[in-house]
């Protein structure tokens, strides 16, 4: 007997009708003689009129009811799943955060799981039962609602298949797994059959929406297996897993794109000790995170400091920069929220040389300016003016064989 995880995401719950045919679906896993725990995410949309409704009654909603808000979502549709698998004959039970429990730390909107204790979930199973988990949520240590941040259901279907040593994680989306590159940009994207866990890592930090980045942590730290499939379909996914010899053979296994960055210059920088911290300090503080950082070469004991950020968090990051660049008596502040970055991504990097060399020759032919270059031991990444993504994921995706033959000769 298996012990199977799944998740289904707000798409896959976004009505009765599929929720019934998540029922089905996590009914016949059970038939095949697994014990199954389902973590469920709130119906699509419902988390969004949520907020909206938090950002209606005030400007700056409380931390702490805020979460309590959000987390109702959940509370819906596992209970309908509930409902639906017992109207079938089979013995189901819901289960919010607080009741199994999965305990986190108190930071409201994105909090951390510190500790899950199974044996709730463990006992029921024994009895034949089918477990089903709200997704996205835990409890403090002062007993208040905590929730993961946006996304977090993945975070807490792998945290629970760690905790429980389960056979598998499979994460149940509206596409049937990991694609080269977004297939609304190439057509000709192939899904890709596996990929290691830190392809996956960077392809999620770089924009890739399958996966949550912390889900994909967990897995990693944990050694769980991640299965991403359809919720719509019987087809096979994708497995994201440990590294094994084979992924190396592959160049360059994915092409990502990501347009929610903006980029801020601070110019005339005083070159001395001390100066970085006082410009970025003040961004920690606000929990802005800070991406690429480029520094120019120093003249005549001045420089130019270029980073990028979350382009949602420019209009908050902008006058924290300009008032710390006053402050170090730099020249001026500039700044862009027409870029976006476009990355490779593959581990066959690590044992290949004239990556990073094709990529930018194969922009430079099709005359796409690169603005700032990043790069780790298996991605490269580049900014770029944003009118040209597409056409830049378009012909990476090419130029390293990532298109799908099959799918061009039908064309």
């Amino acid at each position: 007997m298996a012990l199977v995880v799944q998740k289904y995401g707000g798409t896959s719950v976004g009505s009765v009708e599929k929720i019934k045919n998540v029922a089905r679906r996590v009914a016949r896993s059970y038939d095949e003689g697994n014990q199954v725990v389902v973590v469920v995410s709130a119906m699509a949309g419902e988390t969004d009129k949520l907020v909206g409704l938090a950002n209606e009654v005030c400007d700056i909603p409380d931390d702490r009811e805020y979460d309590v808000l959000v987390a109702s979502g959940e509370q819906v549709s596992i209970a309908l799943l509930s409902m639906a698998l017992k109207s079938m004959g089979y013995q189901a039970k819901s289960y919010l955060g607080w009741q199994i429990p999965i305990y986190t730390d108190d930071a409201h909107a994105k909090a951390r799981i510190k500790e899950i204790r199974d044996e709730n979930i463990r006992a029921d199973l024994e009895k034949g039962t089918i477990c089903i988990v709200a997704g996205f949520q835990g409890i403090d240590a002062d007993g208040n609602i905590a929730t993961l941040g946006r996304g977090g259901s993945d975070t807490s279907a792998v945290a629970v298949a760690a905790a429980m040593k389960a056979d598998v994680c499979e994460i149940y989306t509206d596409v049937d797994g990991v694609y080269t590159t977004d297939p609304r940009i190439v057509s000709a994207a192939s899904k890709i059959e596996k990929i290691s866990y830190d392809e996956m890592l960077e392809l999620a930090s770089l924009g890739a929406k399958v996966l949550q980045i912390r889900s994909v942590e967990f897995a990693k730290k944990y050694g769980v297996v991640i299965h991403v499939r359809s919720s719509f379909n019987d087809n096979l996914g994708t497995l994201v897993k440990e590294e094994d010899a084979d992924m190396e053979t592959v160049l360059v296994s994915g092409i990502s794109y990501n347009k929610n960055e903006a980029k801020i210059s601070v110019i005339r920088v005083p070159d001395k000790p001390g100066i970085a911290a006082a410009l970025f300090g003040p961004l920690s503080e606000a929990n802005i995170t800070v991406d690429m950082i480029i520094q120019n070469v120093s003249h005549d004991g001045f420089t130019d400091l270029t980073f990028t950020v979350p382009r949602t968090d420019f209009k908050k990051a902008l006058p924290i920069v300009e008032e710390s660049a006053a402050k170090i008596g730099a020249e001026k502040v500039q700044s862009d929220e027409s870029i976006a970055k476009v990355s490779i991504v593959g581990v066959g990097m690590r044992s290949h040389s004239g990556i990073a060399s094709k990529m930018f020759e194969t922009l430079s032919v099709e005359g796409v300016n690169i603005e700032m270059i990043s790069t780790s031991e298996i991605k490269v990444s580049c900014v770029i003016d944003d009118k040209y993504t597409e056409l830049a994921v378009r012909v990476l995706h090419k130029a390293f064989g990532l298109d799908d033959e099959s799918v061009k000769d039908e064309e």
